[in-house]
């Protein structure tokens, strides 16, 4: 078989070189063309259309988000970008992967032998996990494809009647941050019915840190880290503030809730009494924020997630979720109580559990036990959390993403009666893997498109 074409691109001619050389050591890839700059790079995919790019975010003349925005538009194909670890570049990668980026990997530190290793890993494996995908679209168009009719019989073919064209519906627009007692309950979208037939294939499995790459300050506890304190700025009352755990639970758990319970939003002391559970990997970020955008402020469940992702970038995609969710979005934290109107972000490099808390409620437990199906944090570890909940109403969703991670307890949730589970449909999904494996298992309720699955949530749960 001939190689795939890989482009790729950035502005350092030493990490060129050196992220070519990660792509050749498989025989399926071959880097094409290499390129300094965004400009350069759109030239290149337009004059040698490769199957494949890399491209660095940050580089002079035209930087990866611009270049990345006009390929996509012009010329979609996959584009795995190479982020850096500062808190610009960390941003930027969220942006990216919400304007069409398949997914990236973090630059690897060019002194360290070992890290360019494991970063050619996640990089070969994420290439071959694009082409993958890309295959199994083009084989569903083809099988969607109607079949021409012979010349002649086209020619006699009666003809229908045709009116003016319609214009599909625009999406409405939503601004940055939608007021939150302005936000309206999404009509819900008719169901579709689960396809009969579901394209199999190997999933693999998704980028996550490092087993031996704890988040800072690991050593002062191997099991369990307690988040640091964010925004001192908000105040709440000692007895409001009470701790699952007095000893471990951070300042900034406590300082959300006092964020979740203003404006419109009133504290709930009668119990939890609904929860929804959210999965996915490689496509989530653009899944997450068409997901939450459509879930209304007075949503009666919090809804916890768990999206693979490294350290300290779960925390910049909580940020920009929180600009477009009437919901309060935020990076979960170690003791954090569960609040309807919220959802919570499991920390990258850690595993996210929910446990009980005093009064009927329930909270975020954070622990660093070993990877789960190749994952810190697991949506199987985060699911099988709320297995023993069944005085709760339960619901559990998965949506785009290499692998299986989320489907074997997904399956326990359903034999156990759990109230809903939903996954994403392979037309909508980046990677057709975990909702694919969940599908096989026979435990998802309802497999939909996602622009259908908050709407049917929103439904379901209310």
């Amino acid at each position: 078989m001939k190689p795939y074409q890989v482009l790729v691109v950035d502005d350092s001619a030493f990490m060129r070189k050196i992220i070519s050389d990660l792509i050749e050591n498989d025989a399926n890839f071959q880097v094409a063309a290499t390129a300094s700059n965004g400009r350069e790079a759109i030239e290149k995919v337009n004059e040698l259309s490769p199957d494949l790019v890399t491209m660095d975010v940050e580089m002079p003349e035209m930087n990866g988000l611009e270049a990345l925005k006009i390929i996509m538009a012009q010329r979609p194909l996959p584009v795995i970008m190479l982020s850096g670890i500062n808190e610009e570049g960390m941003k930027e990668t969220i942006l990216a992967l919400e304007w069409g980026a398949f997914d990236f990997i973090r630059k690897p530190s060019i002194s360290n032998s070992q890290d360019i290793i494991a970063v050619g890993v996640s990089l070969r494996e994420q290439m071959k996990e694009a082409m993958l995908a890309r295959q199994q679209r083009e084989a569903r168009a083809s099988a969607y494809k109607v079949p021409e009719l012979p010349a002649a019989e086209a020619a006699s073919a009666p003809q229908p009647v045709r009116g003016p064209a319609k214009q599909p519906p625009e999406a409405p627009k939503k601004a940055p941050e939608l007021p939150r007692k302005l936000a309206d309950k999404p009509k819900a979208k008719p169901e579709l019915s689960p396809a009969p037939e579901m394209v199999k294939g190997k999933g693999s499995p998704g980028r996550t840190s490092p087993e031996g790459a704890l988040p800072p300050g690991a050593a002062k506890d191997p099991a369990r880290l307690p988040k640091p304190a964010s925004d001192p700025s908000r105040n709440r009352s000692k007895e409001e503030a009470k701790p699952v755990q007095p000893d471990s639970r951070p300042a900034a758990a406590a300082n959300f809730e006092s964020s979740a319970a203003g404006g419109d939003r009133k504290p709930n002391n009668k119990g939890l009494r609904k929860l929804v559970a959210v999965g996915c990997s490689t496509g989530g970020p653009r899944a997450l924020k068409a997901f939450l955008e459509n879930i209304p402020a007075d949503f009666p469940a919090p809804i916890v997630i768990v999206q693979h992702m490294p350290p300290n970038f779960t925390k910049s995609l909580a940020q920009r979720l929180n600009t477009f969710s009437p919901l309060e979005v935020a990076e979960a934290e170690q003791g954090m109580i569960l609040r309807q109107g919220a959802a919570y972000i499991a920390p990258g490099g850690y595993h996210m559990r929910v446990v009980p808390a005093a009064g009927g409620q329930y909270a975020i437990d954070l622990t660093l036990e070993e990877a789960r199906n190749g994952h810190r944090p697991s949506v199987d570890t985060l699911f099988e959390s709320i297995l023993p909940y069944t005085s709760l109403e339960r619901h559990a969703v998965i949506m785009t993403g290499m692998g299986s991670d989320g489907a074997r307890m997904m399956k326990s949730l359903y034999d156990s009666g759990v109230t809903s589970t939903f996954a994403e449909s392979e037309e909508t999904c980046v990677v057709y893997g975990m909702p694919r494996s969940a599908v096989e298992l026979h435990c998802v309720r309802h497999v939909l498109p996602l622009q259908e699955i908050a709407p049917r949530l929103v439904q379901a749960v209310k």
